[in-house]
């Protein structure tokens, strides 16, 4: 006989009841199996886990962490790297050059604005001179030559020879005085050059081809029209004057068609120029130099201090959102919560994270201050998520990887400087070592060859008797333009998040917020495992294209 028999039989409303408490565990335990299942199913830990807990006392750097894979459901080209540089500012690939003297200027800032990131022009230069380079981003047009090498008449042809050798163009216009801006009275190029027997007494005025006899263009020609022109004329070289014959700009051949069109590029949706950040300090004479900046239409102003919570940064936050309510102002460096709290309280638009921890840094070794970035970064993005502002990971970052992890643990995008270091666009001439590798100069903005040019302010050291180093001096290898190296590390943040199982930066820190993005800290042993290992030698090329 049945339970259910016996109680139909019975009609006892006691047994009734027993019997649907039963079904009633039943289901229960059903459910509770059901999500212990789900529970054995989550691997790794979430951010708040491993950051939060007070067990820990370590602070952890990005090799020191793994992202653990999610589901993927769509293409790697699918994946959308849009994120916010400031409160106003958004950018479509998450990577801004540092404000170094080996790093940023304005050639590097015009090639990252057109490859979606943003170049910050470093202050270790007199006001005029950054104010120049924030003007050289801002009047950029795509296609046109806007700095061309100029040469003065009375140049030798052996000078043009050691020019070439130098620029890597036989090309160039020549102005009354060998400057841009100047009255254009000819154009020399290698076919004017080439048979000319004595090079060292030869003067360009009697090689070069006259003004006269050129094809130009008046300012304000279109890009397009331009291109028609070359191709209609048959020429190299088309230079772009006023109406009064002074140089503006040169349009090459070459270049046209080389040229490619940037859909990512960082611009001002009403002037279409492209966006620039320019770093100041926190003296009283760098109030001028935001004054010269804001004139020449910066786009934002990074306040430059290795200690950002200072009366000093408060003072010049404040004074800057008085002045100029529309400037972005991005704060910083700053690694704890409080620091980051007292900042936004002051008007800061974004936060720049990191102390110590960059490749040629040594401020952590020095002053025993600072924090293992990965730990900064996710604890300052915590406090300034709730209330809007982004933060930039300053620092610390060698790989395509570390980026990836930096997003992952709240960073609305990375700053870096030796990962960029090295390219084309940086400051600096290329040399060999002995082993015939090419390399270019870096140092940090707190060695001793920086801190004479005047970064000193940086590290609060501008009246010190002795100055002490938070920086090294060195050298970084070859990596040709930056516009075949920033696609690399693009397409390596794009395989990152696509692994993730995350289609875009919002839904990779929706995925840290909620716990759903898995992390794993990595033993000494892991962290060899998960690099090249085992081989008795190996080359690495970095992309192929």
């Amino acid at each position: 006989m049945t339970v259910m028999s016996a109680i139909d039989r019975s009609r006892s409303p006691k047994s009734r009841a027993a019997v649907l408490e039963l079904d009633e565990k039943r289901v229960c335990d059903k459910a509770d199996k059901a999500d212990g299942c789900q529970e054995d199913l989550l691997d790794g830990f979430s951010a708040a886990q491993i950051f939060t807990s007070r067990s820990s006392m370590t602070g952890l750097t990005y090799d020191d962490l793994i992202c653990l894979p999610g589901h993927i459901n769509f293409g790697v080209h699918d994946v959308c790297l849009s994120s916010h540089f400031t409160r106003k500012i958004q950018l479509k690939t998450p990577i801004v050059s540092s404000p170094m003297d080996t790093v940023t200027e304005g050639k590097l800032a015009i090639a990252m604005a057109l490859e979606g990131g943003i170049g910050v022009i470093h202050h270790n230069l007199p006001i005029e001179d950054q104010a120049q380079e924030v003007r050289r981003v801002k009047t950029y047009k795509s296609g046109f030559i806007m700095h061309p090498v100029c040469i003065a008449p009375t140049c030798k042809v052996a000078d043009v020879d050691e020019l070439s050798k130098k620029c890597g163009f036989t090309g160039f216009p020549v102005t009354v005085d060998g400057q841009m801006g100047s009255q254009l009275i000819g154009l020399v190029s290698k076919r004017d050059v080439d048979f000319v027997k004595d090079r060292q007494q030869t003067m360009v005025s009697m090689i070069m081809t006259p003004a006269k006899d050129l094809v130009t263009a008046y300012d304000g020609i279109e890009l397009p029209d331009a291109n028609t022109l070359l191709q209609t004329s048959k020429k190299g070289k088309l230079p772009i004057t006023t109406k009064e014959g002074l140089l503006v700009a040169l349009v090459s051949r070459t270049d046209l068609k080389k040229n490619a069109d940037f859909p990512y590029a960082t611009k001002d949706h009403n002037s279409k120029s492209l966006l620039v950040a320019a770093a100041v300090g926190t003296r009283p004479s760098d109030r001028d130099r935001v004054r010269a900046l804001a004139a020449e239409g910066v786009d934002a102003i990074i306040i430059d201090s290795s200690q950002g919570d200072s009366v000093f940064q408060h003072e010049m936050i404040r004074w800057i959102k008085q002045e100029f309510p529309e400037m972005q102002v991005v704060a910083g460096n700053v690694v704890t919560k409080r620091q980051a709290k007292n900042l936004i309280d002051c008007g800061a638009d974004a936060l720049r994270v990191g102390m110590g921890i960059g490749s040629i840094c040594t401020t952590q070794e020095v002053c025993a201050c600072g924090r293992a970035q990965a730990s900064a970064v996710y604890n300052v993005a915590k406090v300034a998520r709730a209330y809007g502002i982004p933060i930039l990971a300053d620092g610390g970052i060698s790989s395509p990887g570390h980026i990836v992890k930096a997003l992952s643990l709240g960073a609305g995008a990375a700053m870096c400087g030796s990962l960029l270091a090295g390219t084309e666009e940086t400051p600096g001439e290329y040399f060999y070592a002995e082993d015939g590798s090419r390399l270019k100069r870096y140092r940090g903005m707190g060695s001793i060859d920086a801190m004479k040019k005047g970064s000193d302010d940086r590290y609060f050291g501008t009246a010190a008797t002795v100055k002490v180093a938070q920086g090294v001096s060195g050298t970084v290898q070859d990596k040709g333009s930056i516009h075949r190296y920033l696609p690399y590390l693009t397409q390596g943040l794009k395989h990152g998040m696509q692994d993730i199982g995350a289609k875009s930066v919002e839904e990779l820190q929706r995925m840290l917020q909620d716990g759903e993005l898995r992390f794993e800290l990595r033993s000494a042993a892991a962290q060899r495992e998960g690099g090249v290992h085992g081989l008795h030698s190996f080359e690495r090329k970095l992309f192929s294209a």
